[in-house]
């Protein structure tokens, strides 16, 4: 999983649990993502079916694109398609994806990239691999999040930020058997460089086989722990989990995560997507590729982007 890394994490920043922060969050559930297929066909796991959205709060969905290992011609992506009332967030460990928006946005994501995009008021958007990939194949695999955006920043004007590798806070924790990316918000000190409007904390932890690692948590965020790859536990009650699955931690400020001594052939760590934010509280309403409060908001949604006002696809589109 060649997301940006280290050779020896001893020589990273090290993150403490603070001698007040003590209570480690129980574990209230742990579901197992289902398969499915999205845009023109690639296969991905949904992570948050069948947690209940309170737990979720301010996240709405979340998709691990992968792992796939593609012949040649087989890479796939999604066509052109609007969004409207949250943020997209694609994170890319394996293969490449290009992405191209309405309001000039755009560029290659791939190799622990990050691409940010705030749909707000309304944003036409495409993401597909690069034709080499497609003439090649070869390994593809990554993550999307949508975050939410409360009431009052729905039809916020829209963003992107294009977030290199080499720009995420790395960091270990005591024992440096873990690398710590923080891609947004902060752990500790430490600040990734993601810009939200809605408060988060996003992190991609390696974990060294029989490795344990425990993470100060806001105690005002939730916490959710996704498993992208390899088997270890979570909580104090040390509860199985495994790539595919998810857990929602509760009621406290530490996160406990560990390793499994033996891994399988396909990774030689464990790998686990943290992340947790503050509740928005609002009602939603979704269908397709709009968030709202309403119904009434979502048929409005749909009204603009058939009169083009949710953007115009570029003339130099890809």
């Amino acid at each position: 999983m060649p997301a940006i890394s280290v050779e020896n994490p001893l020589e990273l920043p090290r993150i403490m649990v603070a001698p007040e922060a003590q209570r480690a969050r129980r574990v209230k559930s742990i579901t197992t993502a289902p398969r499915g297929l999205e845009g023109e066909g690639f296969p991905v796991r949904r992570a948050f079916a069948g947690v209940d959205t309170s737990d979720l709060d301010p996240f709405i969905h979340m998709d691990q694109m992968g792992e796939v290992d593609y012949g040649p011609g087989e890479p796939k992506g999604t066509p052109w398609h609007p969004h409207r009332g949250f943020e997209t967030v694609t994170y890319m460990m394996e293969g490449t994806f290009l992405h191209q928006d309405s309001i000039g946005g755009g560029g290659v994501i791939n190799d622990g990239a990050t691409q940010w995009m705030t749909a707000g008021a309304g944003i036409l958007h495409i993401e597909r691999p690069p034709d080499a990939l497609i003439d090649s194949g070869g390994l593809f695999h990554g993550v999307q999040l949508w975050v939410n955006l409360p009431a009052r920043l729905k039809m916020t004007n829209p963003r992107y930020q294009d977030i290199g590798a080499g720009e995420v806070a790395l960091v270990t924790n005591e024992n440096g058997d873990a690398i710590i990316r923080v891609i947004a918000g902060t752990l500790g000190e430490h600040a990734g460089p993601g810009s939200t409007h809605t408060p988060i904390t996003l992190l991609h932890v390696t974990l060294l086989p029989g490795g344990l690692l425990a993470l100060p948590w806001n105690p005002h965020f939730n916490a959710l722990t996704y498993v992208l790859a390899g088997h270890g536990t979570v909580g104090t009650e040390r509860l199985a989990i495994e790539s595919g699955q998810l857990a929602v931690h509760v009621e406290g400020d530490v996160l406990i995560l560990s390793a499994d001594e033996t891994q399988d052939s396909r990774t030689d760590a464990f790998e686990v997507l943290v992340l947790g934010g503050e509740a928005i509280g609002e009602p939603v309403a979704t269908y397709g590729p709009f968030v709202m409060n309403t119904r009434a908001e979502l048929q409005q949604a749909f009204e603009d982007y058939q009169a083009g006002r949710l953007g115009q696809i570029p003339a130099d589109h890809i």
